[in-house]
């Protein structure tokens, strides 16, 4: 029994040891691919995004998983509003807990060990004093929406960044749910919430802003003027191009969803939605902190602020077509 039981315990040694090699032969495989992850650092753990940009990034078992880089360290930020200090702990909480993200006191502290910064933080007021800062780490940078509160902030920003040479852009992940300018498309029109903050300068910069980016994504720059009447719980954009393209924007205050309709050549009409996720602009963040080319011109960003201002400068003059300031 002795020998039985001597060969049963060299056995098990056995097996124990070609279970350690196995996993020691393919720990450096792992670590070779994780060392070759991008290190992204989240500047504003006050938004939603913060958790779910997380989530894709780092949850490798994640079904919208997305790889290539991580969240690696954390600055917490908020402000007064009440979107940003009503959820802040819980947000930062999730963020640090959950996927052990460490967190900074300070933004110059997201500097070292990083290769981008996403800067997703809600209160927009505050976008050009951490982007003065953010931008002394020298790396590229993703704004969430949106870049800033007013035209002449969004400016600045560009100005600011370009001066020092940061690869940036600023975007919505409504914007992936449609392909850029179809073929034989005639006109569009995008839906969604129409949800404002008081504080903000700018009415649409809060969740208007998502359904203007999907109509910019279908039918590219080149607005002309705008109109915008408000009546009841929706407000209707009109926009007409250079070229004389009309599209409409209508924003529904009961609406929790964001969807188009194309109008195309032949009388033909397609309604599609536009919620995707967040997983196609995780993506193509990543492709751009490699790549450190945006797939969303500056020149686009800044004209959709000036299409922003003129609404609101329409709404307020009696819906009056008012033209957009040339940038």
């Amino acid at each position: 029994m002795g020998c039985i039981e001597g060969h049963s315990r060299n056995d098990r040694l056995v097996r124990l040891w070609l279970f350690i090699v196995a996993i020691l032969l393919l720990h450096p495989v792992q670590l070779e691919a994780q060392s070759q992850d991008l290190r992204l650092a989240l500047l504003g753990t006050d938004s939603t995004h913060a958790v779910e940009f997380t989530r894709i990034l780092n949850g490798t078992g994640e079904k919208d998983h997305v790889p290539g880089a991580r969240i690696t360290v954390a600055y917490r930020g908020g402000s007064s509003l009440a979107i940003s200090h009503d959820r802040i702990e819980k947000l930062s909480t999730t963020v640090q807990t959950t996927w052990k993200i460490p967190f900074v006191s300070s933004i110059a502290e997201l500097c070292p060990n990083i290769d981008g910064i996403l800067l997703l933080s809600v209160d927009a007021r505050l976008r050009l004093q951490e982007l003065r800062e953010a931008a002394r780490c020298g790396k590229p940078i993703f704004i969430d929406k949106p870049l800033a509160g007013s035209l002449e902030d969004a400016q600045a920003i560009a100005a600011l960044l370009d001066q020092q040479h940061i690869p940036w852009f600023s975007t919505s992940s409504i914007r992936y749910g449609c392909d850029p300018r179809p073929e034989h498309l005639l006109g569009v029109e995008t839906w969604g919430p129409a949800h404002y903050i008081e504080e903000f300068p700018l009415d649409l910069t809060y969740y208007g802003i998502h359904s203007i980016e999907s109509l910019y994504r279908l039918m590219g720059p080149g607005v002309a003027q705008v109109t915008q009447t408000r009546s009841g719980k929706a407000d209707v954009i009109v926009a007409t191009w250079s070229d004389g393209s009309v599209g409409t924007v209508r924003l529904m205050e009961d609406s929790t969803t964001y969807g188009a309709v194309l109008y195309r050549e032949g009388g033909h009409a397609e309604m599609i939605s536009t919620n995707v996720g967040y997983a196609p602009q995780v993506a193509d963040i990543v492709r751009f902190m490699r790549e450190k080319t945006p797939s969303v011109a500056e020149s686009e960003t800044l004209e959709i602020f000036a299409f922003m201002q003129a609404a609101q400068q329409s709404l307020q003059q009696g819906s009056i077509p008012v033209k957009l300031v040339q940038h």
